[in-house]
């Protein structure tokens, strides 16, 4: 049976006593079901016409004005072109706030662009790094980027956090991580995941963006194969992306204190490490910082978030860039796993962007004040 695994991500993580969220072709749920009756495994269908629940988020496409930039609907996905776009309009309506620059290319050779936030006002600031949609088929991390980005801009004058935040930080954020893949999820697999490059040997494509960073690299939690959705790649930082990102942070490990990563879906606010089970040295600042994080976003709507050390709260996962950014010098380092839980899983209807997006940013803005407050 060939399944699609959505949750956990490798088929390693599966264990007695252990929630897994596969998706399955319409003509295999024939042959499935009657053998988890059979070996006892009980089920849940949380979707049953996945093609419907797609044509339902992608479908409303041409009915929309969503190329007005002036008016852009921030409740909706949009595509890398509309995103590039929207990123070029900020830079020239906010050149006092925003300054858009590309780190390098993805491996179809697209930019990679970061918008640096914040006002100038003294030469040298700390920074928060912000990335988005590492994995492609999570739609609601590269939402969470552009939510993120207006709400610095609209609440700038009026919202006194907001104003400490730009004036005493910048900001870099990467809205959508990997490009090609992302793009290829629009166009052709709604559910891909992995980069977009190519592999001679096996025919397949791609490499999982957040198993190809250098820190114990293809270990627990990734995959040798090229086939596999945890392809770890031929070697540490095969992938452009990933290697110019890791450039870029290693230029600004100085400056750069924070670094947040959004992912979906699980509900989780996850620190290092992800690659083994052990403390790290801070531990008692992150620990807090993400305690109060979660309190904070469950004041929006009641929706609570597990927290802790990835390895023990999701699984143990290898070579993430998580684990790559604390591990040089960036003391504050976290993933967020975005709603849901798995009843909608990656597709996340457009009227949970709000909801979700406005309850993130109070986690976020609570972790960059933390961050602003000396913690020993």
């Amino acid at each position: 049976l060939q399944v699609d695994l959505w949750q956990p991500s490798s088929p390693f993580h599966i264990a007695e006593g252990t929630v897994a969220d596969v998706r399955v072709p319409q003509n295999m749920s024939r042959s499935l079901l009657p053998y988890l009756k059979q070996a006892n495994i009980q089920y849940t269908i949380l979707i049953s016409d996945l093609q419907q629940a797609i044509e339902n988020q992608t479908g409303m496409r041409s009915h929309r004005n969503r190329r007005s930039l002036s008016g852009y609907n921030y409740e909706v996905y949009h595509s890398l072109e509309e995103i590039v776009d929207w990123m070029h309009y900020l830079n020239r309506t906010y050149s006092d706030l925003v300054h858009m620059f590309s780190v390098g290319k993805s491996y179809e050779g697209r930019p990679l662009y970061v918008l640096k936030l914040g006002k100038r006002s003294r030469p040298y600031k700390k920074a928060v790094w912000i990335d988005c949609g590492i994995h492609a088929r999570e739609w609601i991390g590269p939402a969470f980027c552009q939510w993120f980005v207006k709400e610095a801009l609209q609440t700038y004058q009026t919202d006194p956090d907001m104003r400490k935040m730009l004036t005493h930080l910048y900001f870099y954020i990467m809205p959508v991580f990997n490009v090609d893949g992302y793009h290829f999820s629009w166009t052709n697999d709604r559910f891909w995941r992995k980069t977009r490059s190519k592999n001679m040997r096996f025919h397949c494509y791609g490499v999982d963006a957040n198993r190809n960073w250098k820190v114990k690299w293809c270990d627990e939690g990734a995959s040798l194969h090229p086939c596999d959705d945890t392809y770890c790649g031929p070697f540490p930082e095969s992938e452009p992306e990933v290697k110019a990102v890791a450039h870029f942070l290693r230029k600004h490990r100085k400056q750069i204190k924070a670094y947040l990563s959004f992912h979906a879906y699980a509900q989780m606010l996850l620190y290092p490490y992800s690659y083994k089970y052990a403390t790290i040295p801070n531990f008692n600042c992150v620990e807090s910082a993400a305690y109060n994080a979660v309190n904070a976003l469950q004041s929006a709507y009641g929706v609570r978030y597990r927290y802790g050390p990835a390895s023990s709260t999701l699984y143990v996962s290898s070579g993430s860039s998580m684990d790559w950014a604390y591990k040089n010098g960036i003391p504050y380092a976290f993933a967020f796993e975005l709603r849901d839980t798995g009843h909608f899983g990656f597709l996340l209807p457009e009227t949970l962007i709000k909801p979700t997006c406005t309850e993130t940013m109070l986690a976020v803005k609570n972790i960059t004040l933390h961050l602003l407050k000396k913690c020993h």
